[in-house]
Order: C-alpha cells, then sequence, then structure tokens
C-alpha cells in the first residue's frame, strides 16, 4: 500500500511498465483492487537459485526495488550479476535486527551492498545499514506518509453512522493476541460512565474473529464478517472484514492502535492522522517511531501501557468532543510534517537509472 503513490509516481513515464510482488493472499486481494493500470501484481517467487532464475529470465526486470526490509540474498545476488540495478527504498531496520545482522557483518556487508542506492526512514535506520555494509545510504523519509488517505465507500460509512446513533465509541484499530483483553477491560471501565458506550475493535487478521468473540464473553457481540448491523444493545462490534480501517477511522474520533502494546512495534499510526483521528498507542512502536514521535509531540499524549491508561485517557476525550477534535487535529499536523519521501525516492530511483544508462 505504501508503494502504491511512487508506482504511481514512476509509471508517468508512458512506456513503463511496473510489477510488484508480495507473499499474502490478502496483498494480492488489495492489489487486485488498487494497482494503477500498466502494473502487474505476483506472488514473490521462493527465494532459491532455480526459481530466481526463471523469475528473473522471465520478467526480464528493468531495475529491482526493494521495500521496507526485504532483503532476499539469491534475488538480490543473481539480479546483480545480471547487471540489474538495485535500491532498498523506505528502508526499515530495528535495534533487533541490527543487533542480529551485526553476529553476521561480513555476510551483511557482502548483500546490502549490491544495492546501488540505500533510502532510509530515518537517520537511526541509515545508521545500521551504514554500518553494515551499505552503499550511498541517504534519507528519504517514510513511503507511508505519503500514502493518500485510506478508501472508504460513503454509504457504508453513513449507514454505520446511523446504527451508532450518536453513541460515544472506543475504536481498537490493528489489534494482536494479547491486547484484546487489555481493550475489553479498558470498556468495562468507562461504560461506567458511559452506559451508551459502543466498543469497536478491528483485529490486524480478520480470521482472529471468533477468537475475540469469544473473549467477549456475556458482552453483547456482533461480527460484521457475519453480515450483522449495529444494534442499540451491541456492546462490542467486532469489525472482522477486509479493507473497511477507512470506515472506522472516519467513525471515531480517536482509536488505540494495535501491535503496541506487545513486542510487535506497533502498527501504521499515519492512517488514523491523516484523517484527523487521535492516536493513542503502547510503548512498542519502533516499526514507526519517527511518525509515533510526531504525533505524539504534536497532541501533547497519546502513550498509554495499560487498561487504566486506555480508560483515563479515553474518558477526557469522550467527555468532551471539543478535546477529541483538537487532539485529532494536532495528530494530522504531526503527519503532515512527514511527507515528501515519494518524490525523494522518485528521484533518486530515476537517477539511478539514467547513472545505469550512461555506465
Amino acid at each position: 500500500m505504501a508503494a502504491l503513490p511512487l508506482i504511481e509516481k514512476l509509471l508517468e513515464k508512458s512506456d513503463r511498465t511496473v510489477l510488484l510482488t508480495s507473499g499474502t493472499v490478502t496483498s494480492a486481494r488489495l492489489m487486485a483492487e488498487r494497482l494503477p493500470p500498466r502494473a502487474i501484481h505476483q506472488f514473490t517467487p521462493i527465494d532459491t537459485p532455480a526459481s530466481i532464475k526463471r523469475f528473473l529470465d522471465h520478467w526480464k526486470p528493468d531495475a529491482g526495488l526493494f521495500v521496507d526490509s526485504e532483503i532476499w540474498p539469491n534475488m538480490l545476488s543473481l539480479a546483480h550479476e545480471c547487471g540489474i540495478p538495485l535500491a532498498l527504498i523506505n528502508g526499515r531496520m530495528s535495534e533487533r535486527s541490527y543487533m542480529g545482522w551485526r553476529r553476521a557483518k561480513r555476510t551483511a556487508k557482502a548483500i546490502l551492498s549490491l544495492y546501488d542506492v540505500t533510502l532510509a526512514i530515518d537517520r537511526e535506520t541509515a545508521d545500521r545499514l551504514e554500518a553494515l555494509g551499505a552503499r550511498r545510504v541517504e534519507i528519504s523519509g517514510s513511503l507511508k506518509a505519503d500514502a493518500p488517505p485510506l478508501p472508504f465507500d460513503p454509504a457504508k460509512l453513513e449507514s454505520l453512522r446511523k446504527a451508532a446513533c450518536d453513541r460515544p465509541i472506543l475504536l481498537a484499530a490493528q489489534t494482536h493476541p494479547g491486547e484484546d483483553e487489555t481493550i475489553l477491560p479498558a470498556y468495562d471501565q468507562l461504560r461506567q460512565k458511559f452506559p451508551n458506550l459502543l466498543s469497536v475493535i478491528v483485529p490486524r487478521h480478520p480470521e482472529r474473529g471468533a477468537e475475540i468473540a469469544m473473549l467477549c464473553g456475556t458482552r453483547a457481540m456482533l461480527r460484521r464478517s457475519e453480515g450483522r448491523e449495529l444494534e442499540a444493545s451491541t456492546a462490542v462490534y467486532i469489525a472482522d472484514t477486509m479493507g473497511e480501517l477507512g470506515l472506522f477511522y472516519r467513525l471515531a474520533s480517536f482509536a488505540f492502535i494495535g501491535g503496541s502494546l506487545i513486542p510487535h512495534g506497533g502498527q501504521n499510526p499515519l492512517e488514523p492522522a491523516r484523517l484527523h483521528c487521535a492516536v493513542l498507542a503502547g510503548p512498542h512502536t519502533h516499526n514507526f517511531t519517527g511518525a509515533y514521535q510526531a504525533i505524539f509531540a504534536e497532541q501533547g499524549m497519546g502513550l498509554v501501557r495499560s487498561s487504566s491508561d486506555i480508560a483515563q485517557i479515553a474518558e477526557q476525550l469522550l467527555a468532551s468532543p471539543t478535546e477529541a477534535c483538537r487532539l485529532g487535529n494536532a495528530a494530522a499536523r504531526g503527519a503532515a510534517t512527514l511527507g515528501g519521501a515519494v518524490e525523494k525516492t522518485y528521484l533518486a530511483v530515476e537517477a539511478m537509472l539514467a547513472g545505469h544508462a550512461r555506465a
């Protein structure tokens, strides 16, 4: 998803085609809906020499762009042998990954030096990649900061708003196992002051809907994947569907962002922030350190560590829609400070291609 604006930019030259590879059925479905003309999706080949050779012989790519932390040794080495210019874009490397690579510095250098251009999302990542042997390391910022707002179906949003009937909403988005058990007690605590409170849980993986339903126990619960509409008596609405986050970030004034109460690293906070939805998150946000720092700095709050923390901040925002709106606008300002990565990445890729053509 983060690569889509860059793909559109690269396709401005009419003789180009872009091949996007990914490894999950979910991503394939999303790309089928959202890729522009002259962009193709295929599943990533298994990183074995025979598979990669067939892949390269078939597609004959003019360049290879590897997003985030996609470091595939056979793909990189065989593409390099074919003279294909290579770039790591939107490069990310956590402290944990860096410490692991440090134990094999010779291997790390052999692989990372295959990139002709290395674009890091921030200074920390740039320093780590340089220390491991990457060449021509530059800081481009995060492509996710330039992604367009999440899409939504206006009719579905209107239907949800009518069904919610102005009820206060506690939204927990992109939750992982171990986090719903914290959200539900926070909901129980808040309901003492807001008896009409609705909790909406959007799991990171929709197949967890049944698991979350079991965790709800005696709370009145509905699952969106079963085609059930909100009812006045619904306490917990489990949005276990694909591609509908844009609806719920527009429905609620603030959201807890999952993957952050456990050592996963946090999901993307820029998606809600761009929609003026204030952000709450746990302490584990290393996947998007710069984004969380920028948003929290503007908000002046947002870090939570427990059910009590979530309930305390949520109570303030539910009691004062004006304060929730102020915080949402602050989140949007924080997200806006991180833009520009698509243009920087595009210029770096064009320079790489021009240099390769001259060579």
